[in-house]
């Protein structure tokens, strides 16, 4: 293949999107961000990791609670006003230098966090949006959370609400629709073994239709 590629994923909750883009890295041989964002964001912020943890793909209030359990005061060695370096936006622009700095610098899959929107306009971003039917959701949550149906649909609309009112609040665009992304998958038709297979062929295709690049 030619060049950089990223890919994004957004993901309904259980609906194996995590794995997807675990996979789809591995097979392309790049490097793969969920979680792992918030240690990048952190390390580059010089803040600590339980800050972005606790606001995490949350729109509203994630903050308000860091600060009152004592994440408010240091910055590189220095108080910082809660109201400028702690505030929501504040870490969603810290995230966002991130996601830019790691796309500049690898190829790479990047799970949530509005990626997609932040490197909207990156020629090497390809945007995905993994979705399934609610049976399967609910029961691989069962499977994987060891929780009861009734629990694992409670996990699952309320997360969903939560990541869609974090994307649809920094974006200008609606979170699961198939027109904010690329392509929009369901894996319950293929299953999860084949939508990975054709993610990563289509991801090949478009590679090879880019022309050489001399630098």
């Amino acid at each position: 293949m030619n060049d950089k590629i990223i890919l994004t994923i957004g993901r309904q909750f259980g609906s194996g999107g995590r794995e997807i883009g675990q996979r789809l890295a591995k097979e392309l041989g790049i490097g793969y961000y969920d979680k792992e964002l918030i240690s990048v964001a952190a390390k580059e912020s010089g803040l600590c990791e339980d800050v972005f943890e606790r606001a995490d793909e949350r729109a509203s209030n994630g903050l308000s609670y860091a600060f009152t359990m004592g994440y408010s005061s240091f910055l590189g060695g220095m108080f910082a006003p809660y109201n400028d370096i702690l505030s929501n936006d504040g870490l969603f622009k810290i995230q966002s230098d991130a996601i830019r700095t790691l796309a500049e610098r690898e190829s790479c899959v990047l799970v949530g966090r509005c990626a997609d929107y932040i490197l909207r306009d990156d020629p090497a971003c390809l945007s995905f949006f993994i979705h399934s039917s609610v049976e399967s959701r609910i029961q691989k949550i069962v499977e994987r959370q060891g929780v009861t149906v009734e629990e694992a649909r409670s996990l699952m609309e309320k997360t969903d609400k939560s990541r869609a009112a974090y994307y649809n609040y920094y974006t200008n665009k609606t979170w699961g629709m198939a027109s904010s992304y690329n392509f929009s998958i369901d894996v319950s038709v293929l299953g999860l073994d084949e939508t990975v297979a054709f993610i990563k062929g289509f991801v090949e295709h478009k590679m090879n239709q880019r022309p050489p690049h001399f630098g």
